[in-house]
């Protein structure tokens, strides 16, 4: 630990949080990293401090606090220090373990392909974290929004986004084409085209089972009703459905008496309703059709069946199944579509890297957009926590934005650390105020009769709803 980053002394009212048998050790002035951001990000965040700090002090009453401190990232990083993410900003957010930050410019002509890949690589934040819920009021192009209430777990460290590719005609793609196509496709019918550009696109059992793991974790936690493992397995077998199936083992290898798939219900609920049923009988009803296939693959159904019952139906059976927690998969364009049409289907969804890109933005769409979506990444020990829009610069400096991003991002943080509390008191401001219609540009353009505030009179009506709000009983306790 050093006693200063980036040229700035650590805070000396503040302590580090620490890190001890899985769990974070909070205290109650805990230093926190925070990067102030790009463009708007200069008018988020201070609208959003003054909203965490009320949240905090009305909390607690003084009893805890926050020791805000300033590291650099982004543009305000390569002014002062020629670099976009100095090695101290690194070493701050290794070191506190929780920061916050406001959007990033991603460089362009070199460097840095991304601030946040980088980030998330760095410090091995494995775990992209997005829920996604509605708040009564906001404009939505659905009609009912409120049946949408998520939450994303997205593989962050694998797939696409580790950024490993060969540029169409480098000699390097040259080489590795003439590896592939005279090598390991030799004598196949696949052949990839001589002018491609080439990726590579890995996904591993370490890097799913710990992002599944994290998923179940949190639905078992919350009261969740369901995990679904979101994945493209029909075409990419190896990568996509290897996803799929390391997710099926990490529930079953870890969470067993938890949890049950969505297959092994229909094996006990048949069973249920038909105690006679023969496995024979059982396996023809999970499986249409089994009757016209192969004696190996009908061999291979029953004993499938059989070994589901033998190993759960005595915990799983006569209903039981019912309070478990369903473990499902769902083919990535399917989840699109249903997501749209019966959102409430769906609590939780864990996703490899690319889906879950498209499909968390997808989803705040139906609430409001991306500046009413918090995000956060996660690794074992570690949470960075941010907005998930972009810098829009045109609109900085003029506080008029949307802080909603980074205040619920602020609400995770919270809640990642234990001060739950502070958490809800945020969420529950930010939503009265939306209700009252006291809203930004980008929402009161869309819904009639509302006023138009800007970024900091929005966190000053917030403000003033949470200490409208009576303290919950359990803050009581504090002492």
């Amino acid at each position: 630990m050093k006693s200063s980053y980036n040229g700035k002394a650590v805070p000396s009212d503040g302590q580090p949080i620490g890190y001890r048998s899985g769990e974070l050790q909070v205290p109650d002035a805990p230093v926190i990293p925070f990067i102030e951001g790009d463009g708007t990000g200069r008018d988020i965040w201070k609208a959003s401090r003054r909203v965490f700090d009320a949240a905090v002090e009305h909390a607690y009453g003084g009893k805890r606090r926050v020791a805000w401190f300033e590291v650099f990232a982004g543009e305000k990083a390569f002014k002062a220090f020629h670099e976009w993410l100095p090695g101290d900003t690194v070493d701050a957010i290794r070191d506190f373990r929780v920061a916050i930050k406001g959007p990033l410019t991603t460089p362009v002509g070199g460097g840095i392909r991304s601030l946040n890949v980088a980030l998330r690589q760095i410090l091995d934040l494995y775990s992209c974290e997005r829920p996604v819920r509605y708040f009564t009021g906001v404009p939505s192009p659905v009609r009912e929004p409120e049946k949408m209430n998520v939450f994303i777990f997205r593989e962050n460290t694998e797939d696409v986004y580790i950024g490993i590719e060969w540029k169409s005609g480098s000699p390097e793609v040259k080489k590795l084409l003439e590896f592939l196509n005279n090598e390991m496709l030799k004598d196949g019918k696949k052949q990839i085209r001589w002018d491609s550009g080439v990726g590579i696109k890995p996904i591993s059992p370490t890097g799913t089972k710990r992002l599944v793991r994290r998923a179940i974790k949190y639905a078992l936690a919350n009261k969740r009703k369901s995990v679904t493992l979101v994945h493209k397995g029909n075409i990419q077998k190896f990568t996509e459905g290897a996803f799929r199936d390391w997710g099926y083992e990490l529930a079953r290898e870890e969470f067993r008496a938890q949890t049950i798939t969505e297959r092994e219900s229909w094996v006990v609920d048949n069973l249920d309703k038909n105690s006679a049923l023969s496995v024979e009988q059982n396996a023809a009803m999970i499986e249409p059709g089994l009757e016209q296939a192969t004696d190996a693959f009908q061999k291979t159904v029953y004993a499938e069946v059989q070994e589901t019952l033998d190993s759960i139906y005595a915990t799983h059976g006569k209903g039981q199944w019912k309070q478990k927690l369903m473990i499902n998969d769902r083919i990535a364009d399917s989840v699109f579509q249903q997501v749209l049409m019966r959102a409430d289907e769906y609590s939780v969804l864990a996703t490899s890297n690319l889906n879950g890109d498209y499909l968390s933005d997808a989803c705040a769409a139906q609430v409001g957009g991306l500046g009413m979506a918090p995000g956060s990444n996660i690794g074992d020990g570690f949470g960075v926590f941010e907005a998930t829009h972009g810098t829009a610069p045109k609109y900085a400096d003029k506080d008029v934005i949307n802080p909603s991003s980074v205040m619920l991002s602020g609400a995770m943080m919270f809640e990642f650390l234990g001060w739950k509390e502070v958490a809800t008191l945020i969420e529950d401001g930010i939503a009265r105020t939306i209700q009252q219609k006291r809203v930004t540009y980008d929402l009161e353009r869309l819904m009639p009769g509302a006023t138009k505030v800007g970024t900091s009179a929005f966190a000053s009506s917030i403000i003033e709803n949470m200490k409208r709000a009576g303290v919950p009983r359990q803050l009581e306790k504090i002492s």
